[in-house]
């Protein structure tokens, strides 16, 4: 049996397990966790009956890494089942180079409860036991699930067109984590507990650095954010996935969408009131995010606020800083890298603000994407003394944009979409997959792009979010999340037929099948309620702001 790995074939025994080729050419192992077969993704326990190409997934790919935590979620589960089985296990969102996590029992979690349960996962990853993946019909699973107290899981399960479902099972204890798992415990040593008051953090080797757990890094104004969210859905009876199906059942969803769409509102208006009552200071307002966060319309939004208030804000946008094109710097493979901060003007930049904070008046420049050269605009802009400048683009955060502006004149936001609605409590809908579905239905939309082709750039898209953005979001005076408790039931209308279109032979497929499986959670709600000046519209098409 012929496999190509990495464009190389290599000759193994029909019916081997995946594992044994790893083991074979790689004695020393300790960072793949998974392998991508003919563009379907497979456990590293699967058995090949036939030629295939093969590519192994590591932790530091991003579904490797994904793969590598929940494994570690399973192993955390059955631990805290063993020592508290009256507790039930929350796994919220990230938080501080790990995964938030919340133990409900009778009595507050303790340093010494936490203690007993890092020891316990310890112990189950020392005895090297086997993950199994086993399937059962749905009444089965509604019985398995009943028994081990996963009641919301019980009620998603009964909501869903499915006549059942794979799951594992780990030394007698059955989950689901909507991933695949690693073969057995024993790969998973690297992990650490961390107490944080009312929960902990799960730390895990971040992509990058596979062999290290790394150090805690309080992020409070991040935390504050997933908390207020939070009690938003305990306020509004959404938490879960099945909470939010339930009232799209009995058509509630009208006063769903009013309430959250009044939450973005007041929101953008009080950091509207904000900067108002201080405008004769903070001059400048700098506004990043990741892709797909909604950036272009609260930009919008938070101008027709400021102008309510009384000002007069204008725009400038750090593209028409661009350097020539020949002068910009190139990536580790050779090409432009735009995103660079190094790819902007910044003296030039820096020397406008500065002037027109000063009164002064100054001609914009205008960056050709044609020629890729920086041209005259003839647009000369003068500004008043309670006039502010709103710049938005992923180096906002960044000190070294804005590097000869005073700290004091500038109010810097942080916008994404920091979906807090799990499937589940311990299937939790990361915020890189709320931003990629929106992401794939704005593409198609406006951009004449597949499905496709959105996933296969979006690594890169990843990895300029992570050098660029995300070590400057606690940076951030403030941050606004874009995320709307109802959004993935509209979104699902767009974008499960453009994700059913990639097929088995596009490099693609497995992610495809991922994003469709928790869409497939969903019930479709119809968006008629959804006003025009709504975030979600930048994406589904009606925005006034495209």
């Amino acid at each position: 049996m012929s496999i190509n790995i990495g464009g190389q074939i290599h000759e193994f025994k029909e019916g081997i397990i995946i594992e044994d080729i790893v083991k074979k050419l790689y004695p020393d192992n300790k960072i793949i966790v998974a392998a991508v077969v003919d563009n379907e993704l497979y456990n590293l326990n699967n058995r090949l009956e036939k030629n295939c190409s093969l590519e192994f997934l590591t932790i530091n790919d991003e579904i490797g890494n994904r793969i590598y935590r929940r494994s570690l979620f399973l192993v955390m589960a059955k631990a805290i089942y063993d020592l508290f089985p009256e507790g039930i296990l929350s796994i919220e969102h990230s938080l501080s180079n790990g995964i938030y996590c919340e133990l409900h029992k009778d009595s507050p979690l303790t340093q010494k409860s936490l203690s007993k349960i890092q020891k316990g996962m310890k112990e189950l990853i020392k005895r090297k036991i086997p993950i199994k993946k086993v399937y059962f019909k749905k009444d089965e699973l509604i019985n398995v699930f009943l028994k081990q107290g996963f009641s919301e899981r019980v009620e998603l399960i009964k909501q869903m067109d499915t006549v059942g479902s794979n799951i594992y099972e780990l030394d007698g204890y059955y989950n689901y984590f909507f991933y695949n798992m690693i073969p057995h415990t024993g790969y998973l040593d690297r992990f650490e507990l961390h107490y944080r008051l009312p929960g902990f953090i799960l730390l895990y080797p971040q992509r990058g650095n596979p062999l290290h757990v790394p150090d805690f890094i309080e992020q409070p104004k991040l935390a504050n954010i997933f908390h207020e969210y939070e009690k938003w859905g305990q306020i509004i009876g959404v938490q879960n996935v099945s909470d939010l199906n339930k009232v799209i059942e009995e058509k509630k969803y009208g006063d769903l969408i009013r309430v959250s769409e009044a939450l973005h509102e007041k929101k953008i208006a009080n950091i509207a009131d904000q900067i108002s009552q201080d405008i004769e200071q903070k001059r400048v307002i700098l506004i990043a995010g990741p892709s797909s966060s909604g950036k272009t319309t609260f930009a919008q939004r938070l101008a027709i606020h400021l102008r309510v208030n009384g000002l007069k804000p204008v725009a400038i946008s750090t593209d028409d800083y661009f350097i020539n094109r020949e002068d910009t710097p190139k990536d580790e493979n050779g090409n432009y890298d735009f995103e660079s901060i190094e790819a902007i003007d910044l003296e030039l930049f820096n020397k406008q603000l500065l002037e027109l904070i000063q009164g002064k008046e100054v001609e914009l420049p205008i960056y050709n994407f044609t020629t890729g050269r920086r041209e005259s605009s003839g647009k000369k802009m003068k500004i008043e003394e309670r006039q502010p400048i709103i710049i938005e683009g992923i180096h906002s955060l960044n000190d070294s944009l804005t590097e000869f502006i005073p700290q004091d004149v500038k109010y810097k936001i942080y916008i994404s979409a920091l979906t807090q609605l799990n499937i589940d409590q311990h299937n939790r809908i990361p915020t890189t997959d709320t931003r990629i579905i929106r992401r794939i239905v704005r593409d198609h939309k406006f951009r004449n792009q597949t499905a496709a082709m959105t996933i296969n750039w979006w690594p890169g898209v990843r990895r300029g979010e992570e050098r660029n953005i995300f070590p400057y979001q606690e940076n951030a005076d403030l941050m606004f999340n874009s995320a709307l408790v109802y959004e993935l039931p509209v979104l699902k209308k767009y974008a499960k037929p453009l994700l059913e279109e990639i097929t088995a032979d596009d490099k693609s497929y497995y992610q495809a099948r991922r994003l469709l499986g928790i869409l497939k959670c969903f019930k479709t709600m119809p968006e008629g309620d959804i006003p025009d000046t709504s975030i979600i519209k930048e994406f589904i098409g009606g925005s006034p702001f495209n």
